[in-house]
């Protein structure tokens, strides 16, 4: 493996990113998500590899950053306590890493997440990324003395996630920004298929100080993902997708190469050979759909994805619907089902559900695209 070249500039090191922490989900009597064969591989084995890699080569290429694990073996750590270790060295960035799983089989990708209300309160709370959401949460329920740690919040009750209206990360923009780089990124790793950045009350990150982001970085549930995470060289690819994310945020972060630290002239690495993984089966696809200019500079739709890469109109993921691109100056968002008429666009996000669970109706004003409640 090679690393770049470094060089020591003397300046202002106030905005230097000095110290990150990777946080490993689930640990010890909490697997996490577990695969369906008999092998049973179990998400927390496969986040603490990939988290292991991610800090062997941050400290390789940047002997001047600290970085700070909330495990570095099979241990249990509440997630009160993973964000207070974070808070208590006085981490800059926070990275929590997650394997996904459903009951669909062919679902696969990754996602990166940033605290925030879900994208549509008018769904049913439990669908979908809601589902993910309250899953992760979950493993409170692990903790003893759960209700006074977390001031009562219930993992299955969907009215305890109104309390996160009132709890936005300081540090949104940031995070956002980090989060686009990741999902870039990942696009280069074995398990390239992004299924967008999205905004969850997870509460791993609701306690957090600096920018902070939680990855699911493919499904366990999934054959072809699975057959990348029970790979070194698989494993190894995110973990490297994740690294490159984070040379890019903290030359941004670093104000253009100017901190007092070690700075990586160029954020390029030799990649591993790609292994040839079985893809997964395909999706079912409505015929495709012509979208029809909107008559006016003002417009509603349903957006179907959000990410930190742009896509071309005729990408598979989009099921033949060809979108509205637009970039919003952090992530390129992705709009079907354009209309005048919020009424119309509606009833096209009702039909839209059916292949894009994930989706809400926006509005789009130039580059502004704010979510219709």
């Amino acid at each position: 493996m090679a690393f770049p070249a470094v060089l020591t500039a003397q300046s202002d090191t106030k905005l230097a990113l000095k110290t990150v922490c990777i946080d490993p989900g689930h640990g010890g009597h909490d697997a996490g998500c577990v695969s369906r064969d008999s092998k049973k591989t179990r998400e927390k084995d496969i986040a603490l590899s990939i988290a292991l890699k991610l800090r062997d080569k941050i400290r390789a290429a940047y002997p001047g950053v600290k970085v700070v694990m909330t495990r570095s073996d099979d241990r249990f750590i509440p997630l009160n306590d993973r964000a207070a270790i974070a808070n208590k060295n006085n981490a800059d960035l926070f990275i929590s890493i997650h394997i996904d799983a459903t009951t669909n089989n062919t679902a696969n990708g990754h996602s990166v997440h940033v605290l925030g209300q879900s994208s549509n309160k008018n769904r049913d709370l439990f669908r979908s990324n809601m589902e993910l959401t309250r899953r992760e949460n979950s493993v409170i329920l692990l903790e003893d003395d759960y209700t006074t740690k977390y001031q009562g919040f219930d993992p299955s009750d969907p009215e305890s996630f109104i309390f996160f209206n009132l709890m936005q990360n300081a540090h949104l923009e940031h995070s956002l920004d980090f989060a686009a780089e990741v999902d870039k990124a990942l696009g280069t790793s074995k398990i390239p298929r992004s299924r967008g950045v999205r905004q969850n009350p997870f509460l791993v990150l609701w306690r957090t100080t600096m920018p902070a982001v939680l990855v699911e970085c493919g499904f366990i549930s999934n054959a072809g993902d699975l057959e990348v995470f029970r790979s070194d060289a698989g494993k190894n690819s995110i973990a490297e997708g994740l690294f490159k994310a984070f040379v890019a945020f903290k030359n941004k972060y670093d104000n253009s190469l100017k901190s007092g630290g070690a700075i990586p002239v160029e954020a390029r690495r030799e990649e591993p050979k790609r292994e040839d993984i079985k893809p997964a089966a395909p999706e079912v696809k409505p015929v495709a759909v012509e979208e029809e200019a909107p008559v006016s500079g003002v417009y509603y739709g349903t957006q179907i994805l959000a990410s930190g890469r742009r896509r071309p109109a005729n990408d598979s993921f989009f099921k033949g619907h060809k979108p509205k691109i637009i970039w919003t100056g952090r992530l390129y968002k992705y709009v079907v089902g354009v209309s005048d008429s919020l009424s119309e666009a509606r009833k096209k996000n009702d039909e839209l559900q059916k292949f894009f669970p994930d989706s809400f109706v926006v509005k789009v004003d130039g580059e502004n695209v704010e979510i219709v409640k």
